[in-house]
């Protein structure tokens, strides 16, 4: 069942549904054209993914909650059934879905984005805490 964010923003969005590759291929392309590591959401066993270009908003809906860890930064990151973010150039915002683990806390990761004229090469990853990381955006590539 979608959440009602999902629902509120299905009306004119982009919906691909059942085919796991499919949908992988349009997250990937997605990320891809906005200029963010095509890698960062690494989900498997994906059911639809969706893309409202006019409100900004897209969401990735998998059979059940899955972790990922991004070996060359050794994080370990949980991804829900349901990940949802508003988009824009660069950057991810009011991710819901996406939680991180620091020691021995999970943290929800509420915000990622690449600042090119600052820091090339590098994406940063808030939590809902207010503390964020910074690495290099190479460890979320396709594939790593």
């Amino acid at each position: 069942m979608a959440s009602q964010a999902v629902e509120s923003h299905r009306a004119g969005a982009e919906v691909f549904h059942g085919d796991d590759a499919m949908c992988k291929k349009k997250s990937v392309e997605v990320l891809e054209e906005l200029g963010l590591p095509t890698g960062l959401l690494p989900l498997e066993d994906m059911e639809e993914f969706g893309y409202n270009r006019a409100a900004g908003f897209m969401w990735l809906v998998q059979r059940k909650k899955t972790e990922h860890t991004f070996k060359k930064v050794k994080q370990t990151v949980s991804y829900a059934g349901e990940v949802t973010a508003f988009v824009e150039p660069g950057k991810l915002r009011k991710i819901t879905g996406v939680k991180t683990k620091e020691l021995f806390l999970w943290l929800s990761v509420v915000e990622v984005y690449v600042v090119e004229g600052l820091a090339p090469g590098k994406v940063t990853f808030k939590t809902g805490t207010g503390l964020s990381d910074t690495f290099d955006a190479a460890a979320f590539a396709l594939g790593e």
